[in-house]
């Protein structure tokens, strides 16, 4: 039943990128009272998976997921660290940084170099969200990057459309970050399976 409730907190932690309040908490889990909440608050900071701090606010203790994050890094001019600005480490949580949803999230590892303008390599992995017409919360927006089925075949590309005319709508279309490849135009049917949120490249 614990290991059930984390899930859940956890859960809304990554999808809201904060803690639960009690009243959210007495949703999440069932409870009646909030006495019940406040009582499993204090089971899970025993247990080391939640901390309280001296105003009562609940967080999420720090895991394998979790890294220093120590700031910015100039990517033009070089400039010198402040000493003191190393010293008071934050932290991100990479799962929640690069997933949204966890449940309508997958990750794909690119094939070909069609998005390479765009930054995107073989052998990178993308993080992609599931759109609203296959069970996911993500409604595709024109500009997108998008894993989209054209015509029976999968692919990724921007998500475009062309400037409506007078008595016509502009025709959808794909299109790649790479000047060798002609945008594509589906004959017969286009889905939008879901929208890429990131990338994930290992050097």
């Amino acid at each position: 039943m614990i290991e059930d409730h984390k899930k859940k907190i956890v859960a809304f932690y990554e999808r809201h990128r904060r803690m639960p309040g009690y009243k959210e908490l007495m949703a999440l889990t069932g409870f009646k009272s909030k006495n019940a909440v406040w009582k499993l608050v204090n089971k899970l900071v025993d247990l080391g998976i939640l901390a309280k701090d001296a105003n009562g606010r609940i967080s999420l203790v720090h895991s394998a997921d979790e890294i220093p994050m120590l700031g910015l890094v100039e990517a033009g001019i070089p400039t010198v660290a402040e000493a003191d600005a190393m010293t008071d480490l934050d932290t991100l949580n990479l799962n929640a940084y690069l997933v949204e949803d966890r449940d309508t999230s997958y990750l794909l590892e690119v094939k070909g170099d069609s998005m390479i303008d765009e930054g995107i390599k073989e052998g990178d992995l993308v993080v992609a969200e599931k759109t609203n017409a296959l069970g996911g919360t993500v409604e595709p927006k024109i500009g997108n990057i998008v894993i989209a089925e054209v015509d029976g075949g999968w692919t990724m590309k921007f998500y475009r459309r062309e400037p409506s005319r007078v008595g016509r709508p502009g025709r959808i279309y794909l299109e790649p970050a790479n000047k060798k490849y002609k945008p594509i135009y589906p004959e017969y049917d286009i889905k939008i399976a879901a929208v890429v949120k990131g990338v994930i490249r290992k050097y």
